[in-house]
Order: structure tokens, then sequence, then C-alpha cells
């Protein structure tokens, strides 16, 4: 609803709402999840107004829902994961022609009428991929359904593992969850069956807006204006006031430490995932075997599952290797290695690029695409190599896509929680581990700082992601 308001109508706000919607992508669900427990439970500030608004004395005087619940983590979720249908969305209603919706009105459609009969069915391909996305970011959930006391796959690996010390136990409940998040691909893919939706004339040009005023314009505003108050602005601002009140002990807390530890798995992460995702995007441009497109598949596969299950995934084998290892040096050489591979960095960062490789080759493969190979012919006959090409020729047209390639996976690191809280070498804690830790022991003024730098970093490629699409509409008045 909102993609179709701010997209084909006109009311005041719209414009700025247009890259205001998408800021909740950029805080994970489980500082929203700190950050409203804090604000609304019972010593909250919101409950503490309210008693000495209306003169209650204790929660036997009134009725309060419990944000610590199925329910609660059901409306968290929701809020943080719904800019994935409304960024797909945009940008499927964005790239339908304007004959297909002009037709609908001379026929005598009203606007309700053009978007739920020819709009939508249209739009249906992308809504769905931004659900499936949705849904794979709700498996991966541990932060806030481990905070709220909610049962679920995520929570019970990572219990069965530490909690119990069942290495297959929790390998057994990570198998069970890839195998859900395939049915649920599938299913998804089975649901288009042969359904193709196709455009009938050139997206380019300028699409017929709707004019809204008085209660409808006040109407658009107040429906676009509530994700991103609850989404985004309120748990936002309640950070930065605890962050600015409490300032002396954000600095006794080994603050810049972890911003450090976090920025290094970051850069280091994103740096090699640019590399990897470059050569096998490039390789896929010169090779067209089926083998080839394939192994890039198959490589792009890790964003769909959760980073519990490739914690456990990435554990198991480091730690037969490192035991192997340790055995045959020992036997040889008579002296115990140790552990070489498990609970290093390199183990850690390894699981992130198996996660959040898909992200930079999703970004390199639009970028590349759009080059045409007819100036990869040109620089073959002035006798350029195919690595000359890459760099001389593509790589400067590619800045854009190098550079939201990079940002994306930087803020998916420094998101990520599940992973690092299983993998993390010891004594090396990040920004989520420490406002995983500090909201576990209630502890939110302690965490605010972390969190609010966690989504400072995210709303960076956030921003940088709008502009991209808001330069992609044709202006006011262009044909």
């Amino acid at each position: 609803g909102t993609a179709w308001l701010v997209t084909m109508c006109r009311f005041p706000g719209g414009r700025w709402l247009e890259w205001a919607l998408l800021l909740p992508l950029s805080a994970p669900a489980y500082l929203l999840a700190y950050g409203y427990s804090n604000l609304l439970d019972y010593y909250g500030p919101v409950q503490t107004l309210l008693r000495a608004i209306f003169g209650w004395e204790s929660a036997l005087d009134y009725w309060f829902p419990n944000i610590r619940s199925l329910w609660g983590a059901i409306a968290i979720l929701a809020l943080v994961s719904y800019p994935y249908v409304y960024l797909l969305a945009r940008l499927a209603f964005l790239e339908q022609g304007i004959c297909t919706l002009e037709a609908s009105r001379s026929l005598g459609c009203n606007p309700w009428q053009s978007f739920s009969r020819v709009a939508l069915p249209l739009a249906r391909p992308a809504i769905a991929a931004g659900l499936a996305l949705v849904m794979m970011e709700t498996l991966n959930d541990f932060g806030t359904v481990q905070y709220f006391g909610v049962n679920t796959f995520t929570t019970g690996i990572y219990s069965t593992w530490f909690g119990f010390g069942e290495r297959q136990g929790a390998t057994q409940l990570a198998a069970f969850l890839m195998i859900f998040v395939f049915l649920l691909v599938v299913l998804e893919r089975w649901s288009r069956r042969q359904a193709k939706f196709y455009q009938s004339s050139s997206p380019q040009q300028n699409l017929p807006r709707y004019q809204l005023r008085g209660p409808r314009a006040i109407g658009a505003l107040a429906f676009c204006l509530f994700p991103f108050l609850l989404g985004f602005l309120v748990p936002a601002s309640y950070l930065l006031y605890l962050t600015v009140s409490y300032a002396q002990e954000v600095k006794n807390n080994n603050f810049f430490q972890l911003a450090s530890h976090s920025l290094i798995l970051s850069f280091l992460t994103a740096a090699i995932a640019l590399v990897i995702g470059l050569i096998l995007v490039y390789g896929q441009r010169l090779s067209r075997k089926p083998l080839t497109s394939f192994a890039v598949k198959v490589t792009s596969m890790g964003y769909a599952i959760p980073g519990s299950v490739i914690a456990v995934g990435v554990l198991i084998p480091a730690g037969n290797f490192d035991n192997w290892l340790a055995g045959w040096w020992e036997r040889i050489w008579g002296v115990n290695i140790g552990l070489l591979l498990s609970g290093t960095i390199a183990v850690l960062v390894y699981a992130y690029l198996v996660r959040f490789l898909a992200v930079a080759i999703g970004s390199l493969e639009g970028s590349l695409g759009k080059i045409k190979p007819t100036l990869d012919d040109a620089a073959r006959s002035l006798g350029k190599t195919p690595t000359q090409i890459l760099w001389q020729v593509h790589t400067p047209l590619m800045t854009g896509g190098l550079l939201t390639a990079v940002m994306l996976v930087f803020v998916d690191v420094m998101k990520e929680l599940p992973a690092t809280l299983v993998i993390r070498p010891f004594n090396f804690d990040t920004l989520a581990i420490r406002v995983y830790q500090y909201a576990s022991d209630e502890r939110l003024i302690e965490a605010a700082a972390p969190a609010l730098t966690i989504i400072l970093a995210g709303m960076l490629p956030v921003i940088f992601l709008s502009v991209q699409i808001a330069r992609s509409r044709p202006s006011e008045g262009q044909s």
C-alpha cells in the first residue's frame, strides 16, 4: 500500500517518504525489540505516564498488551521487514508501462480498480520475491525471539549446542530448518508456475499520478507515516536519548574497542566479498557454459540459509579438520599445535561470506549486465586481455554497483547476530554481541550507544539505494 501511494499519488510529504519508508531496513529487529521492551514495560516511560495521568496504582487497575510475546515478536519483525516488500513493489510499479494503466482508465476503472485489477497482478512476482525475503529474515532472526521468549529453530539450535552440549541434535535441527527454507522457496516458485508478466510499453515514460487533496491526502500521509514512525523514528530517537543522557556509561564500556572489532570484520568481509563476487560474475560473463552459471547460483544460495545454520555447518568441519591436523602433527613431530581454525576470525569471515556473498553478487550482476557486450568486443579488437578489460573498461563503469555491493555486505555483517554469537573468538565481542548481552541483562542504557551505531551504519546504504531509485524515475512532466 505505501509503495503504491508514494509512486502513483501526489500528496504532501510524499517525496521524502519515498526514502524515509526504507529507513526501518537499517535497524535490526533485535534492536527494536530491546527498545520497545524498555519503552512499553511496566516501569517504562509509556506505562509510567499512563499511570500518572489516570491515577492507576498497579497493573491490576488496567490492561496493557505484553510486548514480550509471540504477537509482539510478529509486530517487531513486520515493522523491520516490510521494506523488502515495499522496495520491490515500488520498483515494480515504477516499471509498469503507461499504456496499461491508461487503458484501464479508458475502460472506466477508478483508481482503486486500476490498482487491484491491473497494477497489483502485474507486480505479483516482485511482491512474492519480497515476501520470500521476509520469510528468510524471519527464520534467521535470533535476538528478537530469544529476548521475547519465543521458541523457534534458531533459539533451539543455539540452546541445544551451547546449553546442552548436543552437537548432533543442533545439526539435526539445522538440517531440518534448511529443508524448511528450501520448501518455502519451492512453494513460492510453484505458486507462479507458468504465469508470465510482460510490459507493453516503455517504463521510462512518466506515469500518471493521482492528486490527493483534503481528507484523502491526510489519510495517505498518516498511512505512510505509521510504519516509518514505529519502525524507525521512535526506537532510534529513544536510543539517541539514552546515549546522550548517559554518555558517561558509554565511555566506560569499551565502546570504541567494540566498534573497531565490528569495523574490522565488516570491512574485511566486504572487501573479500567484492573480489570474489567480481571474479564470479565476470567469469560468468566470459563463459556462457551452464556449469559456470550453476556454480554462481549455488554460491548465491547462502543468503537463504539462517546464520545459525551456517554457523553449525562451518564449525563442525572446521573442528574436524583442526582435530585431524593436530593429531597428525603430534604423531609426526610430537607437538600439540591446538586448534588453528576454530574460534578464529578466519572462520567467522568465511561464515559471513557464505551468507552474504549473494548480496554482493546480486549487485554486481545488475551493474555488469548493463554494460553492452560490444564494449568487450571493441576492447578485445584493440588487443586488451580479459583482465585488462575488467579493470580498464568495466570497473570504471561499475562504480555504483561496486559501492553498493561493499555497503550492503558491510551493513549486513554489522547487523549479523546468530552466526557471530556462535563462531566469534573468545574475548572478541562486536557491537551486535554487546547489544545482545546488555539487553539480555536488562541493561539497555549501556546497549543504547552500540545499537545506535549499528542503525547509523545501516542508514548509509539505505539512503544511497533510495537516491538511486529516485534517479531511475522520470521527472514530472517528462515523457
